[in-house]
């Protein structure tokens, strides 16, 4: 008897599959579209017309890629996969505008074990969403199927985006003075850092993310789910705004992501300047400090690991800051003082408290947080 042919799809690999998932997501990707976009979706490569570059004094081109991390494992056990793709354009074009960036268009990638059309469409439905909230076209991506691999339900996706930015209108480091104050603006939960600590915590008290959480107001799972805020398009919003630039603009931003508060702000920094955050200034949602008491995970380790409540920050002069907190309101933005940033030869540090100084591979200013969170 002659061997059975092995054909791709006998060695786990379904192309009528892969067809089918392009069909379903193709009204949601035609939805997270700009005018600069050149063809539709199928190509081996997204067009986007930047002759509009040509009209710039200087422009320069700013990348950024990233992953969602271990979130996803919360969305497979959960069966819900339209909310980390929002997470994942969250964790990428909120990166770019940092420096001042426009973000103008994304491609994504998703591997998994075996390509299920519906899952993959709501993968890339969410991712749809919120490239139309950032104002960035989806221009491209890839499923790979990787059977063997990886397990039939699991999955990871990643993605990256490209923005520009006039060389003289960058902000960063160059730009912070003493004297400027830091304006918190809210995160929308955890966003889509921390999540080996949060998984290990949760597993370590034997929650099951059906629980009802009355702090919550719903279950373990919808908590842990909910979607990174993506800033993109209201922090260009606040640079832009005429009353902000009369007050003097906005001199730094900062993702708060992995490394958390201090070290992400410290990052943005110059060398010789101090900023001094106050935690009487805001409650951390309640998430952070059931993840805390429940893994008695030390205060400082938390906060190296986990937002706060903080998704991001602005260094600004005094006088563009409530300029730049009633554009956020306008866009259902909560924001508040923070702290002030010092020449570090006068600031007021506390020998008692821990100071950080920047992050991955940064050499900059330096942050300390001081007192304690009201409840």
């Amino acid at each position: 008897m002659e061997p059975t042919p092995i054909t791709y799809a006998a060695a786990g690999v379904d192309v009528e599959a892969g067809d089918k998932a392009v069909e379903l997501m193709k009204a949601s990707v035609a939805r997270a579209t700009r005018p600069e976009v050149i063809g539709g979706l199928g190509g081996f490569a997204g067009l986007f017309d930047a002759s509009a570059l040509a009209r710039m004094t200087r422009p320069v081109l700013a990348t950024s890629t990233d992953g969602v991390g271990t979130k996803v494992a919360i969305a497979q056990a959960l069966d819900r996969h339209d909310t980390v793709g929002f997470d994942l354009v969250g964790m990428v074009v909120d990166d770019i505008v940092v420096c001042g960036a426009e973000p103008l268009f994304m491609t994504d990638y998703i591997a998994c074990g075996s390509v299920v059309p519906e899952r993959i469409a709501a993968l890339v439905g969410g991712i749809a969403a919120a490239c139309v909230q950032a104002r960035v076209a989806l221009v491209g991506g890839e499923t790979a199927e990787h059977p063997g691999l990886m397990e039939p339900d699991e999955y990871d996706l990643a993605g990256a985006a490209t923005g520009v930015v006039e060389y003289a209108e960058i902000i960063g480091p160059q730009r912070v003075a003493t004297g400027d104050v830091v304006l918190a603006l809210a995160s929308s939960g955890l966003h889509a850092n921390g999540f080996s600590l949060v998984r290990r915590v949760i597993a370590a008290a034997d929650w099951s993310l059906e629980r009802s959480v009355p702090e919550f107001g719903r279950t373990l799972g919808e908590e842990l789910l909910t979607p990174t805020r993506v800033y993109a398009a209201d922090l260009l919003d606040v640079i832009r705004d005429p009353a902000v630039i009369a007050g003097g603009g906005i001199h730094a931003l900062s993702h708060v992501t992995g490394g958390g508060l201090a070290a992400n702000l410290a990052r943005v920094l110059p060398a010789g300047v101090h900023a001094r955050i106050d935690r009487t200034t805001w409650t951390p949602p309640a998430v952070f400090e059931a993840i805390g008491t429940l893994g008695r995970v030390p205060r400082d380790d938390v906060e190296r690991t986990l937002n706060m409540g903080v998704g991001f920050v602005a260094v600004l002069p005094p006088g563009a800051a409530e300029a730049a907190r009633q554009v956020l309101a306008g866009r259902g933005i909560v924001s508040w003082l923070l702290g002030q940033v010092y020449n570090a030869e006068d600031a007021p540090i506390r020998d008692d408290v821990e100071v950080v100084r920047g992050a991955k591979g940064v050499h900059g200013g330096s942050v300390q947080l001081v007192n304690t969170h009201p409840r």
